[in-house]
């Protein structure tokens, strides 16, 4: 009996039967389909990157095989399965990687978006004769050659948000086409067999978590993001017509003719025939249940992940709301250098910096700074270990213009290749104080923690603000005890007003010196 191949939900025999020949070159064609479908019949290899580099080979064969249509339709279908479960056994991987990636998980990571990018460019050219060949008495339907091109897009730019790395040329710009193609014919609401959610939602989630802008969110963060869109983001809707009000909040906009993810109208109006979309109904519940937890309500009860009541969670769901319902315009203009600069990265090396500056802190990286603002940089990395970087840190920069330590926060980061590594910096003071937070209301250990005090930083930040692990500003409600080493030990009874910032590495708090006796 022949083996049996699943694909689509619809179980096929690998059986070359099912492939009559009538001719010499029907028969060579058959010896090369016969490779394929002998490939297929061998169980998946143990470790799942040894499958990119055969399936991209079967798949670039399929393409030279002078076959009958119906033929190759379902040589691609059962290939399609098996690299689609390739791809889902190696995402998890990418969750937690450093930057710049290494070069092994940089050439799997390559496989998998070559791979990707085949077989949506392999469907899309199937569209023309599709209704006109039968595949096993069964017609595929265009919806799902159009839904599975989309999604394996869709899966494309996900991974260059899981490992910081700019989007492939000429993906954005497939990934519309594709849409408008389906839209052209009907087919963006149609339920889809055996695909999750249509073709409508499939493109808004890709579109919702670009303009999330996943750059300034670590990849175990992006985890969450991708949960959300995929829980709620059929709450955001396109819109008719581009909007009359183009500084409205939350609305977003593409070009289809162009190779580039969604813009803010906030930030830039809309041009002719732009596909507009918004966010605002999805940045208002974001805000509700951000209340809700705060309330103490649990992640559950309203349809959120557990994960979502940590402090990365809290820190997650904040910047969501912030990006997709507030996304203004950039204060500062930009101006382009090119000046070195070092980094001393963490808060644990942050505060022995300023705690002594001549003490050793480990090693500073050194960067060259490519552009800069009023309250920012961008960096390029020279040299140095970078392991520890990444979007949310908190880091130090001196640069050969200004001889003081600036206290920064990573914006963002991307890195192209394992050689290369880029961050965006936003200022939050000129100098800090290093203090510790006394034990008894934030501490799990019963140890005092290492803290930074900011100082105002008109007109940025009214207040002083305290840097500190994250975590600390949910336990450490009502008065802080912070212990600073200066000429003498000095005691100060703080009040956390509210929180600034939140990510997965550090918290920066508002402070003000508590009025009670």
């Amino acid at each position: 009996m022949a083996p049996l191949y699943n694909s689509g939900g619809v179980t096929y025999p690998l059986n070359m039967n099912d492939f009559p020949s009538t001719s010499d070159d029907e028969t060579l064609a058959l010896i090369d389909l016969r490779a394929i479908l002998d490939w297929l019949a061998t169980p998946p290899a143990a470790k799942a990157e040894d499958e990119l580099a055969p399936l991209h080979a079967h798949l670039t064969a399929l393409r030279e095989i002078q076959t009958a249509a119906h033929q190759r339709h379902k040589v691609l279908d059962l290939l399609y399965s098996r690299a689609h479960g390739v791809v889902q056994r190696l995402l998890p991987d990418l969750t937690g990687v450093s930057l710049p990636l290494s070069r092994r998980i940089r050439h799997t990571v390559r496989g998998m978006q070559d791979l990707l990018l085949t077989v949506a460019e392999d469907y899309l050219n199937t569209l023309g004769d599709l209704d006109e060949h039968l595949i096993k008495g069964l017609r595929r339907p265009r919806e799902l050659t159009l839904w599975r091109a989309l999604d394996a897009l869709g899966c494309h730019l996900l991974i260059s948000n899981h490992v910081a790395s700019p989007a492939g040329v000429g993906i954005w710009q497939r990934l519309h086409r594709t849409y408008a193609l389906a839209t052209e014919q009907n087919f963006a609401d149609v339920a889809v067999r055996g695909a999750e959610g249509t073709l409508r939602a499939i493109y808004l989630r890709t579109l919702l978590l670009a303009c999330a802008q996943p750059a300034s969110f670590s990849s175990r963060e992006i985890d969450l993001v991708v949960e959300y869109i995929n829980r709620f983001g059929i709450r955001a809707e396109f819109l008719p017509s581009p909007t009359e009000n183009p500084e409205a909040e939350g609305i977003f906009w593409i070009d289809p003719d162009r190779d580039a993810p969604p813009t803010a109208s906030s930030r830039q109006a809309a041009p002719e025939g732009a596909l507009c979309f918004t966010c605002a109904s999805l940045s208002a519940l974001l805000e509700e249940q951000m209340m809700a937890l705060e309330a103490g309500l649990n992640p559950g009860d309203i349809d959120l992940p557990e994960s979502a009541a940590t402090p990365v969670g809290h820190g997650v769901l904040r910047r969501l709301a912030h990006y997709w319902g507030h996304a203004g315009k950039r204060r500062f203009p930009r101006r382009r250098q090119n000046y070195r600069a070092v980094l001393c990265v963490g808060l644990p090396a942050l505060w022995q910096l300023f705690h002594d500056e001549h003490t050793k802190v480990g090693e500073l990286t050194s960067w060259m700074v490519t552009n800069e603002s009023p309250d920012g940089y961008a960096l390029m990395h020279v040299s140095g270990k970078t392991a520890r970087l990444a979007a949310g840190d908190i880091v130090a920069i001196r640069t050969e213009t200004i001889s003081d330590w600036q206290i920064c926060i990573v914006r963002w980061a991307l890195s192209e290749n394992p050689e290369h590594l880029e961050l965006g910096l936003q200022i939050l003071a000129t100098r800090a104080t290093s203090a510790f937070l006394a034990a008894s209301a934030v501490s799990v250990d019963g140890e005092n923690q290492p803290v930074l005090i900011l100082p105002k930083f008109t007109p940025m930040r009214r207040t002083e603000a305290l840097v500190a692990p994250a975590g600390t500003a949910q336990r450490g409600r009502g008065k802080l005890v912070l212990l600073v080493e200066q000429d003498n030990l000095e005691i100060r009874e703080m009040l956390a007003t509210h929180l600034d910032e939140q990510t997965s590495s550090i918290e920066v708090i508002a402070i003000e010196p508590s009025k009670a006796p």
